[in-house]
């Protein structure tokens, strides 16, 4: 598992005592193409909706972000930290897969109280997801919300706490 930082210069957080781990798939999910014909250049993707903004609303409330992203080679994940960076979403890290290293495996290793991730529709549905392969008794203790692919985290609370409900 690699990761970047993003924006850890926008660190304004108000410092509370509600904590909450968010990983958050990004291509799909809160970046995609501009249009159809821009599916698989993920180098012109942008904020879905905002997606941007509704990141940093739960990270000021005190939730940590961490980001997945499809991508693996170095300069594509750089890619990826760029578009988040220059398009104002939370601070937190951007994590990508190496090797062998599938998406369960970073979601085990991170533990997040909250995944975020798209339906993968486009790619063959729910066997591409996250949290599909998760081990039950991992998978048990996060809280997976689902959204349709490319429509974005706008419906989702724009206080971080209501996620576990949503």
């Amino acid at each position: 598992m690699n990761f970047i930082e993003i924006a850890a210069d926008k660190n304004d957080r108000k410092d509370n005592d509600f904590k909450i781990k968010i990983l958050i798939f990004t291509e799909g999910t809160i970046i995609g193409p501009r249009n159809l014909f821009q599916h698989f250049n993920h180098a012109s993707y942008v904020p879905i909706g905002t997606s941007s903004e509704k990141t940093f609303d739960w990270y000021k409330q005190g939730a940590d972000i961490i980001y997945l992203t499809s991508r693996k080679r170095k300069i594509q994940v750089v890619t990826i930290a760029d578009i988040l960076g220059r398009n104002n979403f939370a601070p937190g890290i951007l994590i990508s897969r190496e090797g062998n290293e599938m998406y369960k495996d970073i979601v085990e290793s991170v533990k997040p109280d909250i995944l975020i991730e798209d339906d993968c529709r486009s790619i063959g549905g729910k066997w591409q997801m996250c949290i599909t392969y998760v081990k039950p008794d991992i998978k048990r203790r996060i809280k997976s919300i689902v959204v349709k692919e490319f429509q974005g985290i706008d419906h989702l609370p724009k206080m971080a706490i209501d996620l576990q409900s949503e």
